[in-house]
């Protein structure tokens, strides 16, 4: 009985442990780090093949069956966690803003954020575009600022795949 109990846990935690691999190994191949996920998805398989063999060798198990679809499920919520955790890359976030944007620009560059203000045509006339490039983890505090701004402003974050130069050259400082 206890063998059996061992089993069904070694099946869900497998589970657990390949789908999160397999998350931040999705993400590695977006973020074109191909090493990195080559070495993931080296790991990703093993396990993935050990969880399915324990399962497919005792089909008549129900059971089995259930833990290795919860553990695929867990293991989805918790890639997701550890993705959101590594925070890895950048983004480009783009604040259009009627509450003194130049202003917010100073501010934001008082801060360390690199800033470029383009001049779009909107619906009501010429507005400024604020265009930021930031690493992942200082987006809610970017976000945050800029949401007691102006509440209303008009923000859009795109992922950046790559960036060269600019303010992410080794001599720029650290942000406030």
């Amino acid at each position: 009985m206890l063998t059996l109990i061992g089993a069904y846990v070694f099946i869900f935690f497998a589970r657990v442990a390949d789908v999160s691999i397999g998350v931040v190994r999705t993400l590695m191949l977006v973020k074109g780090k191909k090493l990195h996920a080559a070495v993931l998805g080296f790991f990703e398989v093993i396990i993935f093949i050990l969880a399915l063999n324990s399962v497919v060798n005792d089909l008549d198990d129900p059971i089995k069956l259930l833990f290795y679809g919860l553990g695929f499920a867990t293991g989805n919520i918790v890639g997701s966690n550890i993705e959101e955790r590594l925070a890895l890359g950048h983004l480009t976030v783009q604040v259009i803003t009627l509450n003194k944007p130049l202003q917010l620009c100073k501010e934001l560059r008082e801060q360390g954020y690199g800033v470029t203000i383009i001049e779009g045509q909107g619906k009501q006339g010429i507005r400024r575009i604020l265009n930021i490039i930031l690493s992942r983890k200082e987006l809610p505090k970017l976000m945050s600022f800029i949401d007691k701004w102006d509440s209303y402003a008009f923000t859009t974050v795109f992922d950046t795949r790559h960036t060269k130069g600019g303010i992410f050259s080794p001599t720029f400082g650290k942000r406030k």
